[in-house]
């Protein structure tokens, strides 16, 4: 034995197999040295029974200094009753991000992730948040481990998401399909929200006590308040007569007609079944809409519309596929352009 002090742990020399070097004026605290020459740091103690090593670390990160006052403060903690090797390694074991959102992304699959009003979310939803996470969020926090996070590593995560230090371009799962992602504040607002209710999944399993996402400033995301004024429907209307001198252009225009008259967002409209029509009560129930189940009152001109289409389909969807398809309408985002 020999107090550890730098100059003892310069000089000692590396042997064909491991030893430990112990310190004299602290028990338990000692210095290993390797067969390489590497020299490391331990304390070693009795807990439950048994012999337990904790590595402090390696000589040259700590000094002798250093780590004999990290040795005393784990001797007291043993002193306590506590193990301190033991809680390394659950510490070790403990779940990273991406493992959490490997959890989260099967359930949200599985539909057992609820949205607003209790209910699944729809696919649509569940895509726009598995993107967000293979994405964004495993790419920034995947090898964080959940218990580490903090609201100072969240918000720097939603800084280089509005910088866009994820900005790529991803190859999708169609035939030829690109992703742009961009990043900017309005994916980072909604991509800190996603992480939020990922967090409140965590602490729903018992894997963290509390929410780190609570209470974080997002950047303001782009509500759209702006509603068209009279000149500019006087506009969209002549934009679409003239459209309507294109024989292809038929059923989009329908439907921007719709739109316009209805205040329906566009996927309500494009797929709407003629089972969610109710004529004598000038309106439209929605089974599939984001909110869930919805009613939307119609106007006549909506209503004659409807009649009139009615008459000449007998299809599931008021605006359907080419060719006789049984089949929501196709081709409005070429034709939007």
């Amino acid at each position: 034995m020999v107090k550890l002090t730098k100059r003892v742990v310069d000089a000692v020399v590396a042997e064909a197999n491991d030893y430990v070097l112990w310190d004299e004026e602290l028990p338990g605290f000692g210095l290993r040295i390797f067969p390489t020459g590497k020299r490391s740091y331990l304390i070693q103690y009795r807990s439950g029974g048994r012999s337990r090593r904790y590595t402090i670390g390696t000589h040259g990160i700590w000094t002798p200094e250093a780590a004999r006052r990290e040795a005393k403060m784990q001797l007291a903690r043993v002193a306590q009753g506590e193990d301190p090797a033991e809680d390394r390694a659950e510490l070790n074991k403990a779940m990273s991000m991406k493992e959490l959102c490997e959890l989260y992304m099967q359930d949200l699959r599985d539909g057992l992730i609820l949205g607003k009003g209790g209910r699944p979310k729809k696919k649509s939803t569940v895509d726009i948040d598995l993107g967000r996470i293979e994405r964004h969020v495993i790419p920034l926090l995947g090898s964080r481990r959940v218990k580490d996070l903090t609201k100072a590593i969240l918000t720097k995560v939603m800084r280089d998401i509005m910088a866009g230090k994820t900005r790529a371009f991803i190859k999708t799962s169609k035939l030829r399909g690109r992703a742009n992602v961009r990043g900017g504040p309005g994916t980072a607002a909604r991509t800190l929200g996603l992480i939020g209710g990922i967090l409140t999944y965590a602490v729903d399993l018992g894997i963290i006590d509390s929410n780190p996402a609570h209470g974080i400033k997002r950047p303001k995301d782009n509500v759209r308040s702006r509603r068209l004024n009279d000149g500019e429907y006087r506009i969209l209307g002549r934009m679409l007569k003239s459209a309507g001198q294109i024989e292809k252009f038929g059923p989009t225009i329908d439907i921007i007609r719709q739109i316009a008259l209805t205040g329906c967002r566009r996927g309500e409209i494009i797929n709407l079944k003629w089972c969610d029509v109710d004529l004598d009560g000038s309106c439209l129930r929605l089974s599939d809409s984001k909110e869930g189940k919805s009613v939307r009152p119609i106007g006549l001109p909506v209503v004659e519309f409807l009649e009139q289409q009615q008459s000449e389909d007998s299809g599931t969807y008021v605006f359907s596929g080419p060719r006789g398809e049984d089949t929501a309408f196709g081709g409005f985002p070429n034709h939007w352009g």
